[in-house]
Order: structure tokens, then C-alpha cells, then sequence
């Protein structure tokens, strides 16, 4: 080829450009031009995408294509489309060596690229890898390209064609190309931004308190919100670790969606293959509602989206701050969290059940009904108590009381049940609401609309009376009304009966309102 006929080559590539979980199929186009000599990166590319020239002329310099002398234009369709990361890197190299003939492959452009170039030519891994390519799926790609640093993680997903490398040389000679590859090893990110695995507890560890333990069976069965009060010792924080232990595993398509916001958070490890364990996150009361929500800046995700899937358990949630509390109540509702910044708007997945644990008093002893050393004056305790607004609590199904373990749990302790007992009556729960919500939007009872409930029962007025004489005493808003018949749905599904009884409707008002 030419000298002249080399300018008028245009290089194509594909990537994905990721807003959230959700990816834009991106056309990398390169041209090698007359002018002076530089690179220039344009379609709305922020910063790290703009630094990509740097790493390319560096990288090509050391495989011996320098390109020093020439113009490049590089520009990224659609231009209307936000490009953030170092994972173009890849697509933009592979583009400009297309334009200059190095690259002799015709299909480029069918195939999706994803990888930060180092300044030796190696592909070091990126984050976001298991949503580019589900996404770039969805698009009808199935050819990819990804670092050998996360050839682990791309062998999650089925029904995509992976090609791992390690150098941009590798990938040059596969397309066609000539030469020679350096004799450095493959760059396997070394640590992740993981944190630690949480601490996770059996049943049959819990002494006494047999109806939170009847309550968190009734809360994972139906996915339903939880609020535990007691004083400390009472065992809150042991049975929120109880939960995760007796709910269902989750099925390829949510483990699929969970691997993807570990991997936007570089804290996927697919060695192992797919999760199937539900998320568990205690974030510390300290936290603030930026790393509660996420998007401080594009691409972070926040403690709400980590818990997708899972449960989100917050300890001492008074001590939250005010901010916090308030963010969750969107959340809990629109099971996704909605995200809207100077940089522009996202949407990130939270489908999560909360549970919240909290003293009854500053100092934590004052118990209704049982003699304690608790100091506090009437004022403060209504002042703690308020923290947590009547609309948050409005949203949470089930609300215990737990009393401190008394020396006789303890000594006749030892044959409580163990979670794979409970866990098996509510796998049989989850499959009667699985049935009965085939051709629905939803597949718990948390998530059923209470219109939809008392019209499939067909519910009498007579088995709803201890309910509307709730409602009319104001003792429930029209929202509880609907979540107390959700619960009753759950415990009669524990039991195994076809519906909610007019018994199992006062059980689960009950339940939400702590009155006999």
C-alpha cells in the first residue's frame, strides 16, 4: 500500500461505553492524516479516555510503529454518548493499526474490545468487563476481546466468544499483523477493592427469642423489610447475620446481575465461577448518603446497588444520619436507585431487603415492661425514637421487640432449629409464590400489589375487619394496610394453606405494629 493510499484508510473498532449497567455499543473510527503531527480523541471522551493518546504512542513506540511523525484522528460515535474509562484503550489502538495497514483483518468492527494499554504494549485488566460484554450481547455481538486479567470473569457469561490476551503485538498478529511479541508476563491485577467476606452465623447459635427468630423466618420467606429493637446483647446484629443463611440461592440471571456491579467495582473474582450466595452489607453508621446512593462520579456504585439481590442490614440505624435514612425510602420502593448529578442522570439496580436493628434508648436499656437501670428522660427516648421518620418505617413489613436472654434460654439452649431446617420450609414458601405469580412482574409477596392480593383471595369484608379498624384508627396508613396483607400472604404460604385467614391477617398486623 501506498503512502497516499494509506491516508485515505479509515480503521473501525467497537467498544462499550457503560453508564451504570446499562452499555452503548461505541464505533471507534481512526484516520491517519496529512497535518501536524499529534493525536486527536473526539465524542465526548472525559479524561482518562482523552490520556489514551499518550499510552497509544508510547505503546506503539515500543513495538517499533511509532507514530510521531503523523496525524490521528480518533473519533468515538456516538458523540452524544459519554465515554469514561481506560477500557477504549484497546478498540482505539486496534483502530489507528487498522488505518495505518498494520492490521490486515477486515471484521474489526464486529468485534468489541475492552483493555487499558500499557507503556510496554501489555493489556492490563479494567473494571466493568462482565457488563460490556452482556451488554455488547444484548446488542448482537458475540466476539470479544478482553485482558488475560479478566479472561476469569468474561467465562461467567455464556454464549459469548472470548478471546484473552496479554500484549497489543498478540493481538496485532491475530488480526494479521507482523510482530514480534515481547517476552513480558501477562499484567493479572494483583488486589482488588474487595472487602473482606461478612460474618455469617447459623441459627442454631441463637439462645431464646423465639418470635424474632419466627420474624426473620417471616422476612425471608417473602423478602420482606425488617426492624429489630432490643437491648444490646439481645442478639440483633446475630440474627440480621442469620439471613442471609436461610435465604434461597440466587438463580444464573440474578448472580449474573450481582457479578456485574462487583465487577464496575473491581471486586469480581470468577475463579470460582458465578455467586449464587446473596449479598450481605453492613455498612457503618458513619457513612454517608453519597456512599449509601453512589454517583458521586460516573461509574461509582453505592452501598444500595452492592446489596442487590441480598440485604442490606443497618446496625444502630438511629446513629445514621438523618441524610442517610431518608435516601432509602425511594430505594425501597423502586427497587432501583436513581441517580442525578452535574454530569448527568443514572440509573443503578437496588432490589434489597433492609434490616435495621436499634436500641429502644440512647443507652440502649431502657426496655418497656422489665426493670433496667436506664436513665434516660421520657424526651430523650422519643427524640431517639424519631430518628427513624414514620414514612422510612412506614415501608418496613415486620417490627420486633426483642427482650434480653434470660439465664433459663441459655441453660435449655442447644436444640434451637439450624438454618438449613428453617431454610427448607422457606424454599417451599418461595416455590408456592413462585407459582402463584408465573405471569406476574413480581415473585414475592414483598412485591405484590395489596389490590392484587385481596382481589386473587377474593378477601372478605369479615376477614378484613381487624385491619380497616386499623386503618381507620390510624394505627396503619393505606401503604402498611397493603403490607400487612403481603405478610399474611407469607405466613400462610408457611403453613402451607391457600390463603390468608382472617387469624394470619391479626397475626401479621401484629407483627408490623408490636400490638396484641
Amino acid at each position: 500500500m501506498s503512502a497516499e493510499a494509506k491516508l485515505n484508510v479509515i480503521g473501525r473498532s467497537s467498544a462499550v461505553a457503560l453508564w451504570g449497567l446499562a452499555g452503548k455499543i461505541v464505533s471507534i473510527e481512526a484516520c491517519v492524516s496529512a497535518g501536524l503531527p499529534g493525536i486527536d480523541i473526539v465524542g465526548l471522551p472525559d479524561a482518562s479516555v482523552s490520556e489514551s493518546r499518550k499510552r497509544l504512542r508510547a505503546a506503539l513506540a515500543y513495538l517499533g510503529i511509532p507514530v510521531a511523525t503523523q496525524h490521528v484522528t480518533i473519533n468515538l460515535t456516538p458523540g452524544t454518548v459519554p465515554k469514561i474509562g481506560t477500557g477504549f484503550d484497546l478498540g482505539i489502538a486496534v483502530a489507528v493499526l487498522k488505518a495505518q495497514g498494520v492490521i490486515t483483518r477486515e471484521d474489526t468492527e464486529s468485534i468489541i474490545h475492552c483493555g487499558e494499554l500499557g507503556l510496554d504494549g501489555r493489556i492490563r485488566p479494567v473494571n466493568g468487563v462482565l457488563p460490556s460484554l452482556h451488554s455488547g450481547l444484548q446488542a448482537g455481538f458475540d466476539r470479544f476481546v478482553v485482558p488475560a486479567g479478566n479472561s476469569r470473569e468474561a467465562s461467567l457469561l455464556g454464549g459469548a466468544r472470548v478471546k484473552a490476551i496479554s500484549s497489543l503485538a498478540e493481538l496485532v498478529n491475530l488480526y494479521g499483523g507482523d510482530l514480534t511479541v515481547p517476552e513480558l508476563p501477562a499484567v493479572i491485577e494483583a488486589e482488588t477493592a474487595a472487602s473482606g467476606a461478612p460474618e455469617l452465623h447459623d441459627l442454631s447459635e441463637v439462645q431464646g427469642q423465639a418470635e424474632a427468630r419466627f420474624g426473620l423466618e417471616v422476612a425471608a420467606a417473602g423478602g420482606h423489610n425488617l426492624l429489630m429493637r432490643g437491648t444490646p446483647g439481645a442478639g440483633k446484629t446475630l440474627l440480621a447475620q442469620c439471613l442471609p443463611g436461610i435465604l434461597p440461592p440466587l438463580d444464573d440471571a440474578q448472580a449474573v446481575e450481582v457479578a456485574a456491579v462487583r465487577s464496575l467495582r473491581g471486586e469480581l473474582e470468577g475463579g470460582e465461577g458465578l455467586d449464587h450466595r446473596p449479598p450481605f452489607e453492613a455498612p457503618h453508621h458513619r457513612s454517608t448518603a453519597s456512599a449509601l446512593i453512589g454517583g458521586r462520579k460516573p461509574g461509582t456504585i453505592g452501598i444500595l446497588s452492592k446489596a442487590h439481590r441480598g440485604v442490606l442490614f443497618m446496625d444502630e440505624a438511629p446513629e445514621f444520619s438523618r441524610d442517610v435514612l431518608e435516601a432509602l425510602r425511594q430505594p425501597m420502593e423502586a427497587r432501583q436507585v436513581h441517580i442525578h448529578r452535574a454530569w448527568g442522570s443514572m440509573v443503578l439496580p437496588a432490589s434489597f431487603q433492609l434490616v435495621m436493628a436499634a436500641n429502644p434508648c440512647p443507652c440502649g436499656a431502657g426496655m418497656q415492661g422489665i426493670e433496667t437501670t436506664c436513665r434516660c428522660t421520657p424526651t430523650d427516648k422519643r427524640r431517639y425514637r424519631n430518628r427513624l421518620s414514620g414514612p422510612l418505617l412506614d415501608r418496613v413489613d415486620l417490627q420486633l421487640e426483642l427482650f434480653p436472654v434470660s439465664p433459663a434460654d441459655i441453660r435449655l439452649g442447644g436444640g434451637q432449629e439450624d438454618s438449613a431446617t428453617v431454610a427448607a420450609r422457606i424454599r417451599l414458601a418461595r416455590k408456592r409464590q413462585e407459582d402463584r405469580y408465573t405471569d406476574c412482574a413480581w415473585s414475592l409477596n414483598s412485591g405484590a400489589p395489596g389490590a392484587w392480593l385481596r382481589e386473587h383471595f377474593a378477601m372478605s369484608p369479615s376477614a378484613l375487619r381487624d385491619l380497616d379498624r386499623a386503618l381507620e384508627t390510624g394505627r396503619i396508613t393505606m401503604r402498611g394496610y397493603d403490607r400487612v396483607l403481603k405478610v399474611a400472604t407469607t405466613l400462610a404460604d408457611l403453613e402451607g394453606v391457600e390463603a390468608p385467614t382472617p387469624d394470619k391477617i391479626t397475626a401479621a398486623l401484629s407483627l408490623r405494629t408490636q400490638d396484641s
